[in-house]
């Protein structure tokens, strides 16, 4: 049987948006009162409790319920926000006995789709709420992409929240589970959300149990059963996301014991040396690999990172198209989704200008794309990857490999 691992965050201090460097009185008096508005701000939001498992069928949903039974005994208010019971008895009997917050229906092309009332949570403002389903896309007609949106205005309005989702499900571990299990998940939800977690508990379970879980039926209905054992619950798939799984808590353990030695008081995270930069070019069609490979390395060396483009006089928006554009935009909205910052420069040369601004921002790995160009081009001079790597003394480089994508 497998067991589970319970991380505690106490809280928030700091702002990690700002560079390291010498500061004015001025400017680390300043620094000080936004340390203390960032303590309010953090006092008046909701505390966040994810329940975080490798597979459905690990018992997450069952898990949130019986603590919500629990905390009802003890005379907290906690209502049901979201939850969905897949058909499966136990859930469906726990959900007996606690309050819950009807669904909302739209009409959209046709089709009637329920989803989470968000107004009428916030309007009932319980003590917590318990919602399901965390990586699930709303349809277009509601206020928020994405229900982890829902559930961050949520804590906003200072309501404390449990919630559960798979590890498949965070962003920087797309191409990775893809790679690991050949299923591609379309549903993800951002690291950042897992790091704003005050509470992280793994539902584990043996790969052996979820399989006897699945062909008893309490997991799926019969008809469904061998499709499931034929794809996503493969052996080598389970124990690959088990693994991964188990991973993530062991670094986020790591991250918020390195975050306590440091003084912090939690998963925010201690101004250190070393921070990431991901040099990302004008519409790139694999920047998502970057940006993945860039949260994924900010997030183990517990540090800031930031995405920098450089635009050239041949890059100005009056040169580009609109495709290459609109690629831009949506490569930069996927990197603050990841919780970068994200940095535009101008520069007739972007080699100079990604080095003088890792120099002096506090940088220490670099990443980057393999360059993609023909090899006769090559031949004809340097490439920019090519002349970044030579002058970058003193920085580690990471050249990321897009053969397996190909």
């Amino acid at each position: 049987m497998g067991g589970e691992q319970t991380i505690t965050f106490p809280g928030l201090v700091g702002d990690e948006n700002k560079p390291d460097g010498p500061v004015t009185a001025m400017e680390d008096e300043a620094k000080r009162a936004q340390d203390f508005l960032h303590l309010m701000e953090r006092a008046k939001r909701g505390r966040l409790k994810i329940y975080l498992g490798f597979a459905a069928g690990v018992g997450k949903t069952v898990r949130m319920l019986k603590e919500a039974h629990a905390l009802k005994q003890r005379g907290v208010d906690v209502v049901l926000a979201y939850i969905e019971p897949h058909g499966r008895p136990e859930t469906a009997e726990l959900i007996a006995g606690l309050e819950v917050i009807p669904r909302k229906q739209y009409e959209y092309r046709g089709i009637v789709v329920e989803e989470m009332d968000l107004d009428a949570v916030l309007a009932r403002r319980p003590e917590i709420a318990i919602v399901d389903e965390v990586a699930h896309t709303n349809v277009p007609l509601c206020r928020h992409r994405k229900r982890y949106q829902d559930i961050q205005e949520i804590l906003q309005a200072g309501i404390n929240v449990i919630c559960a989702f798979n590890i498949q499900h965070l962003d920087s571990l797309n191409e990775l589970v893809q790679r690991a299990t050949g299923v591609v998940v379309r549903e993800t939800i951002p690291d950042t959300f897992l790091q704003e977690a005050d509470q992280v508990v793994t539902v584990d379970l043996s790969v052996e149990d979820l399989l006897e879980r699945l062909k008893s039926g309490k997991i799926y209905s019969p008809e469904k059963i061998p499709w499931a054992l034929e794809h996503f619950f493969k052996i080598a798939n389970l124990s690959s996301l088990r693994e991964l799984a188990l991973l993530e808590v062991a670094e986020s353990l790591e991250r918020s014991s390195a975050a306590q030695a440091a003084g912090g008081t939690g998963p925010s995270r201690p101004q250190v040396p070393g921070r990431v930069m991901v040099c990302m070019a004008s519409g790139s069609p694999r920047a998502h690999t970057l940006l993945r490979k860039g949260s994924r390395m900010a997030g183990r060396l517990n540090t800031h990172w930031f995405v920098v483009s450089v635009e050239t006089p041949g890059e100005a928006p009056t040169q580009i198209d609109a495709g290459i554009q609109r690629q831009l935009l949506e490569n930069i909205q996927k990197a603050r989704e990841l919780g970068a910052e994200v940095v535009r420069l101008k520069a007739k040369d972007p080699v100079p200008a990604l080095l003088d601004f890792a120099r002096s921002h506090g940088v220490g790995h670099i990443i980057i794309g393999r360059s993609q160009q023909p090899w006769w081009r090559r031949l004809l001079g340097r490439s920019p990857a090519q002349r970044l790597i030579e002058g970058a003394a003193g920085f580690d480089v990471h050249v990321v490999s897009f053969e397996e994508e190909d």
